[in-house]
């Protein structure tokens, strides 16, 4: 569905990405991890028409996305901090972003329901905690029923219930067929969601296994232990 080809993006003299390759299916939640610097958000932000290449080129349903926006469509974007205006309320928000899109599709509104949002719709956006800033971040993302969601920390600042109707949520997407990329740093979060994994460093992929795959190579039970596993053997 997404096929990133040689890759790299430079920021003056500073090499963000170098020669980054990867392909990403539909029916896959797929993890990017890596220390921070290491390309990821670059990487998003390139899938994302939001930062343009140096070098390669980027594929979305075969199609060449560069100089493209309208396969934007078909992705919901939560971004790790949600910016909106301040004096605008939830419910103008909600509403605001309906209009933009104009879209004829059914919305899916299983998040407003489950975050009770509902209740705080005429709460200005200056007023709320980072948490349900999060929340109405995460709404908009699954609004539209896009084929592809780009979650950059979705669970950063969700209370233990939230973020637990949030994971909910997403396993029940990729069980419909979407394409699911995470970055987290809390790898913790991520047992029961991948079902594969991409670590990046320095610009580079340095592994993208399948969950099964990186388990069995490590002889763990749990991704973050794995994870710290091959990072200690390639010390």
């Amino acid at each position: 569905m997404i096929a990133i080809k040689n890759i790299y993006k430079k920021f003056g003299k500073l090499e963000v990405l170098n020669d980054v390759n990867l392909v990403f299916n539909k029916g896959e939640c797929i993890a990017l991890i890596g220390p921070n610097g290491c390309g990821k958000t670059t990487l998003i932000k390139s899938i994302l028409g939001m930062v343009i290449p140096t070098k390669g080129d980027i594929l979305f349903d075969k199609k060449s996305i560069l100089k493209k926006y309208k396969y934007r469509d078909q992705i919901g974007y939560m971004p790790q901090i949600g910016r909106y205006p301040d004096y605008m309320t939830v419910g103008q928000i909600i509403e605001m972003i309906k209009k933009i899109r104009n879209s004829n599709e059914a919305l899916d509104e299983d998040l407003i329901k489950a975050f009770e949002l509902e209740k705080i719709f005429d709460k200005q956006m200056r007023t709320l905690s980072g948490g349900t800033t999060q929340k109405v971040s995460a709404i908009l993302a699954f609004l539209f029923n896009p084929d592809v969601l780009i979650l950059d920390e979705p669970t950063a600042g969700l209370d233990p219930l939230a973020s637990e109707i949030l994971k909910d949520k997403i396993i029940k997407e990729r069980e419909k067929g979407k394409l699911i990329l995470i970055t987290s740093h809390l790898l913790s979060e991520l047992d029961d969601m991948i079902s594969q994994i991409i670590f990046m460093q320095d610009g580079k992929v340095h592994f993208h296994k399948t969950i099964a795959d990186l388990l069995e190579s490590t002889n763990e039970q749990k991704i973050s232990k794995a994870i710290a596993s091959i990072l200690k053997s390639k010390q």
